[in-house]
């Protein structure tokens, strides 16, 4: 492709500008009176219940009560999600703890399974998950399936045609052939969503794919430093209560939208009670439309007071986020950065190290896991603020592909997260600007190409 072809495609598409957001993000918001809605299993709270909620549980904060509502609030109106109070939220780390905990759930259904995912690999893993949404199908329990075109690319279609046979409901997101679609035929647009919800009372969301690459543990938290198989390292949660309905929502409209009739009608959104204390804001982004996810993280950046811990298995900001970042750091926010050493996608991988040199002139501290390929998708700020989803800190994630991430705002939860951060951390190398710049002229050209050529592909 030429550069005057490039130069103009670079044109058709961007995301919003600082200043397009409502309220206007151009610097760091202070308090307001403006207070968040939330909501439970039985609908809006109350202002008098919402703010004893909050107090309960943002008084220890170290951002304090009254900032906390600011950030919230501002969440809120940025993204247009309200909070939902009553959650369970289980943090699952890398393949073997995540597929556990979803394999569980599956043979406990009832009702239906839900299941939405980018990789469906026919390996030793993605077989045994067949064998087991087969088992359920046939023994009564709905079971319906989103998988994404293009990565399931390599899967063989009698592998899906398999499950299709038994009565699985299946359906291809955005076909790579054009026949198959009923209507336009845009290549770019990816279904990215790790989504498992079962009789629509537990849910699981993050980064982790059905895939062999996730059948090992990796060295995350292991005692041994040798094993024989390493697994790829990634970052999941498991929700009860009545932040699951929303994630049931985003499944069923993805299913209508691109099918135009619900699955068979069953018990979908069954009456969730309180499980446990989280309140969370579950946020959806979808190809060219709005970029609610974008727009929090954006959003979290700017009010960071203290601390901005990244983990990011695809890391090639925009300009804006990388603004922000590098603005946080110079008002003297700790800002990390945990990127790959190794990595699948050699282009995503030279592309966001491009950027290594301005971000670590700019006060930004970058570490590279390198002893398994990363591919959690985290962040947490000010021990406060965390959120765990598919969504990469890349245009791609943010403009062109169906993402979903779960934000939690408590201190409870962010401290698990930091804990999680830190074994990262001890598992890193950190990268330092003196001896980046000293890398080979041509990884440097390597770099500023796949820089202008990971938008496209």
């Amino acid at each position: 492709m030429s550069i005057a072809i490039l130069v103009m495609l670079n044109g058709c598409s961007s995301l919003p500008e600082v200043n397009y957001l409502e309220p206007v993000l151009d610097q760091p918001q202070k308090t307001t009176s403006a207070k968040p809605t939330i909501n439970n299993g039985k609908g809006e709270l109350s202002t008098s219940k919402a703010q004893a909620l909050m107090r309960q549980r943002w008084k220890t904060s170290g951002a304090g009560l009254a900032n906390m509502q600011a950030l919230a609030a501002l969440e809120e109106a940025v993204t247009g999600s309200p909070l939902i109070a009553g959650n369970q939220v289980t943090l699952l780390f890398d393949g073997p703890q995540t597929m556990n905990a979803m394999m569980t759930a599956i043979r406990q259904a009832k009702d239906h399974i839900h299941l939405e995912t980018y990789i469906f690999d026919q390996d030793e893993l993605g077989l045994e998950f067949a064998r087991l949404l087969i088992e359920k199908q046939q023994a009564g329990v709905e079971v319906n399936i989103i998988y994404d075109s293009v990565g399931t690319i390599g899967t063989p279609q009698f592998f899906f045609d398999n499950m299709k046979a038994a009565g699985i409901h299946l359906m291809e997101f955005n076909p790579v052939n054009p026949t198959k679609l009923q209507g336009p035929w845009s290549p770019n647009r990816r279904d990215h969503r790790k989504i498992l919800i079962v009789d629509g009372e537990v849910a699981f969301t993050g980064g982790v794919n059905i895939s062999a690459s996730y059948a090992n543990s990796s060295l995350f938290r292991s005692k041994s430093k040798n094993p024989d198989k390493i697994g790829w390292r990634d970052t999941h949660i498991q929700i009860t209560g009545p932040a699951v309905a929303a994630l049931q929502w985003i499944f069923l409209e993805t299913w209508i939208n691109v099918d135009d009739k619900p699955p068979a009608d069953r018990l979908y959104f069954p009456a969730l009670k309180n499980q446990g204390n989280k309140m969370v804001r579950v946020l959806a982004s979808e190809p060219e439309s709005n970029p609610a996810i974008y727009k929090a993280y954006l959003l979290a950046i700017q009010e960071a007071r203290n601390s901005i811990h990244i983990t990011s298995a695809y890391f090639v900001p925009d300009a804006q986020i990388l603004k922000a970042l590098i603005a946080a750091a110079k008002r003297g926010v700790d800002v990390k950065i945990i990127m790959p050493g190794v990595t699948d996608s050699g282009l995503v991988f030279h592309a966001g190290q491009s950027f290594y040199d301005e971000m670590l002139a700019g006060g930004i501290k970058v570490y590279q896991l390198n002893t398994s390929v990363l591919h959690a998708k985290t962040a947490v700020i000010d021990q406060v603020w965390s959120t765990v989803g598919s969504t990469n800190i890349d245009t791609r994630s943010f403009l062109h592909n169906k993402e979903v991430n779960v934000v939690v705002i408590d201190t409870e939860f962010a401290i698990a997260m930091e804990n999680a951060f830190k074994e990262d951390l001890r598992l890193s190398t950190e990268v330092t600007l003196e001896t980046w710049q000293q890398r080979p002229a041509m990884i440097k050209l390597k770099e500023w190409l796949a820089r202008r050529l990971e938008y496209w592909l």
